[in-house]
């Protein structure tokens, strides 16, 4: 594949988990994951797409643990990570196109 449209589909599917709809946080990766048959771009899209489906799971479960105030500091930690990781990721897969990105602390269902 070419390695512009390897960095694109890339960076595009780490960068899509800053968008609010959770259409498109969750739709690009599957669309990218759908599309092409680059397996560079393949694991970015999974790794994205897990790290959106962790993300939802570890609010709800801060979200739980308001309620033992625990989870207040829990989920300032979770937007802080949630924002800056997409783009941490991003950076990556544009500055080494040849190697997917992992992110760290996730649960990989795909």
């Amino acid at each position: 594949m070419d390695q512009d449209k390897r960095k694109l589909l890339s960076a595009l599917c780490h960068i899509s988990g800053l968008c609010s709809p959770a259409i498109v946080t969750i739709g690009v990766p599957i669309a990218a994951l759908c599309l092409t048959d680059d397996p560079v771009v393949r694991v970015n899209a999974k790794e994205s797409i897990n790290f959106t489906i962790s993300v939802w799971l570890y609010g709800i479960v801060f979200g739980i643990l308001v309620f033992l105030v625990i989870g207040i500091p829990l989920l300032f930690i979770l937007i802080i990570v949630a924002f800056l990781m997409p783009i941490i990721a991003t950076v990556s897969v544009l500055a080494n196109p040849d190697k997917p990105y992992r992110y760290s602390f996730i649960i990989r269902f795909v």
